[in-house]
């Protein structure tokens, strides 16, 4: 084994037990299967025989579940409705011994959710139930009182923002300076209305796409434009640096000081992209709260989406499996 990759053995080893504050848009992902064995009467349109339903975490509540995975100690700060899907998020929080002392319950609201309809290996329709407006100032209040309450005991804070309305302006801006002041890193996966807000960042970590869009820029292809996007992001937002995530070409990592890394995939075979990239900002997150420098931790997330895309559906990385893909 390489002496590098000692050093990440090390950090893996120091994962359990770190404390790490997750803040975002809280989700509930529903699966319905079956087959289709024929079409409708009444429409053109299959009929499909259901085998099974099942739910799991989404939004951030797949980045709490990868960091739990890993032994983390993660506190969740989020909304969700008086509704079933809100009570089936905490409880799987807590079957993941997850904190939820900071999820807020608004009972205007209903609990996002998106159910897929998957017959065989195709999904053949999506619904999303989701209250698509801002948060209340009240709700609000109490999403920035839980934020203050929390910080104390936090290593790393993750905003996590699938623009479903927790992550507002303002909150963006308590907990980058709540982090700040505490000397903890802070680390956003962006959404792109939001991509300006992010000022003083540890890391950004958009994928490609993300990264044009976020900058109101065409796609361009090649590495010369890639580099210059990045070191763009990085003066635009004040940032320590920007991890852009390049599926199969990897990830490229802009730093202070001008050093740029690009670090290949390692995945084996890629079954299912689903949830990578909750994957790498957890493994990214967790690395630097137990001390690791940027290159390393941008490395072993690496690694773990590396396990993940392997994968079938939303899935995490344990320990286990991110020790044995740095042998």
């Amino acid at each position: 084994m390489t002496s590098s990759k000692n050093r990440l053995q090390r950090l893996v080893e120091r994962f359990p037990g770190t404390r790490i504050l997750v803040l975002g848009d809280l989700m509930l992902d529903q699966f319905i299967r079956g087959q289709v064995l024929r079409i409708s009467p009444e429409a053109p349109v299959p009929v499909v025989q259901v085998r099974s339903e099942s739910f799991v975490l989404g939004g951030m509540g797949n980045v709490a579940h990868n960091l739990a995975a890993l032994g983390a100690c993660v506190e969740a700060i989020g909304v969700v409705g008086a509704d079933e899907a809100g009570r089936m998020l905490r409880d799987d929080f807590r079957a993941e011994r997850v904190s939820v002392d900071g999820i807020v319950t608004d009972p205007s609201r209903v609990t996002s959710q998106k159910c897929r309809v998957i017959a065989e290996h195709q999904q053949v329709v999506r619904f999303d139930r989701e209250t698509p407006t801002p948060m209340s100032p009240g709700v609000e209040r109490n999403i920035l009182r839980a934020l203050a309450q929390a910080l104390p005991r936090a290593q790393a804070v993750i905003l996590s923002d699938y623009g479903k309305g927790v992550i507002s302006r303002q909150v963006i801006t308590a907990a980058i300076s709540g982090a700040r002041r505490r000397g903890i890193p802070v680390t956003v996966d962006p959404k792109i209305e939001h991509f300006g807000q992010y000022r003083g960042v540890d890391c950004i970590t958009p994928n490609t796409a993300e990264a044009w869009a976020g900058m109101r820029r065409p796609v361009q292809t090649g590495e010369k434009p890639l580099i210059a996007l990045g070191w763009d992001i990085r003066k635009l937002l004040k940032a320590r640096s920007v991890l852009i995530t390049r599926g199969p070409d990897g990830m490229s990592l802009f730093e202070t000081g001008g050093r740029v890394t690009h670090i290949p995939t390692v995945a084996r075979e890629v079954y299912d992209v689903t949830g990578a990239g909750d994957t790498v900002i957890s493994v990214l997150t967790l690395s630097l709260a137990a001390g690791a420098s940027l290159r390393d931790a941008a490395v072993a997330a690496n690694h773990a989406a590396g396990v993940v895309v392997g994968k079938l559906g939303t899935a995490v990385c344990s320990v286990k499996e991110l020790q044995e893909t740095l042998v």
